[in-house]
């Protein structure tokens, strides 16, 4: 795993010859070792095409490579972070929410609206998270970033989950996600910020929530 968690707010990133990395520009805390950092414009493996999307959407976020021999800690904002280990599966993020990843994962970008149909616009007018995603898959390790903290909920086939939406993360898994109105949901059992939203997922795999209805 090349990511260890020094505190909820602080990860360790080995980094090893001939293996890269990329995170969020302004993430690097320290490093040990010989470790160099470049902006990184082609949005990581994947390419230029990867970032297009976003970019016209102007929803792109400034990465760099890492790489060399050695440790490198990152942190952003004071936030806190979770590690997601990825064996095969694709994960679905919002871009700002990402602060490094393992070079091995493939990154690329999902209109919303193909995720749910107009609904999935909505969601991303409702959430301000934008008509893009970005998503990364393969075999290999994601720290991503949150408001208060962040819990893991397993999604079962035949099982759906309900979220608010400004209060999701990411997932990860064969998943589908939907956003459905409930007249009065959020203000009868959410926090009630007028927005009677919830967002429904299903399949096999996992949702990660923040314990904050704040954007990053």
């Amino acid at each position: 795993m090349p990511f260890r968690e020094i505190n909820s707010k602080m990860v360790e990133a080995v980094v090893e010859p001939g293996r890269k990395m990329y995170s969020q520009r302004g993430a690097m805390i320290a490093y040990r070792g010989d470790v160099s950092f470049t902006p990184n414009i082609q949005g990581g493996q994947g390419g230029l095409a990867s970032m297009i999307g976003r970019r016209v959407a102007n929803e792109a976020t400034p990465l760099m490579t890492v790489e060399g021999s050695g440790t490198v800690m990152f942190g952003h904002g004071g936030h806190h972070i979770q590690v997601i280990n990825l064996a095969g599966d694709t994960l679905h993020v919002e871009a700002d929410r990402l602060l490094a990843f393992d070079g091995t994962l493939t990154q690329g970008t999902m209109f919303m609206g193909s995720q749910g149909g107009v609904m999935g616009m909505v969601r991303g007018q409702v959430t301000g998270q934008g008509l893009f995603t970005t998503t990364l898959k393969g075999h290999g390790a994601v720290a991503v970033m949150a408001h208060g903290g962040v819990i893991e909920l397993p999604i079962a086939q035949g099982r759906t989950v309900h979220v608010d939406p400004q209060a999701y993360v990411a997932h990860h898994g064969d998943v589908t996600n939907k956003l459905s109105t409930a007249l009065g949901w959020r203000d009868m059992v959410g926090r009630g910020s007028g927005e009677a939203f919830q967002l429904e997922l299903s399949g096999n795999g996992a949702v990660y929530v923040q314990a904050s209805e704040e954007k990053l």
